[in-house]
């Protein structure tokens, strides 16, 4: 089966506990557009950052896929956007807990200090789109440095590693 991924990725099963029946074989990996389908039509995703003192934070957030990363935005004053300052590291997942995209990396701060206005446009363009608002600054995009997904467990469990990560 062939990938559609992007370049410097690797696909495979992930790795885990050997009774929970992962296959060995490649038959049944899923392919990436699936990844990126899931993040430009799901509504409502899950992020999960880490506190200072190192305690998890999940919350709701709403995002959108655009150039091969999610975006996301938040309050200066948010918990979660006060966490990212401290440890850029996170998690976003899908809504479903049977068809499940996982995306971890680290967020990078978008504004008018640090981005063109053209890439903030279309981050805003595709809110509007899919919220009907415009979001404004700060945003955060995340590119996947490692993404896992399954709507079959353990038949079609699929990683995405990527070179940079």
């Amino acid at each position: 089966m062939s990938d559609d991924a992007p370049p410097a990725t690797t696909r495979d099963r992930p790795m885990t506990e050997p009774s929970y029946g992962i296959p060995e074989s490649e038959e049944g990996l899923l392919e990436w557009h699936l990844v990126e389908t899931a993040f430009a039509d799901g509504e409502v995703f899950w992020a999960t950052t880490t506190r200072p003192d190192g305690r998890p934070h999940a919350r709701p957030v709403w995002g959108v896929w655009v150039d091969g990363a999610f975006h996301c935005g938040g309050g200066e004053r948010t918990r979660w956007v006060r966490n990212l300052a401290h440890d850029p590291r996170l998690s976003v997942h899908t809504e479903s807990g049977t068809d499940v995209v996982i995306l971890e990396g680290a967020a990078e701060r978008l504004d008018a200090e640090t981005a063109d206005e053209t890439t903030l446009a279309r981050i805003d363009d595709a809110y509007e789109a899919k919220y009907g608002i415009r979001h404004g600054t700060p945003v955060f995009r995340i590119r996947p440095e490692r993404v896992l997904a399954w709507s079959g467990f353990p038949a079609d469990a699929t990683r995405w590693r990527f070179e940079s990560a």
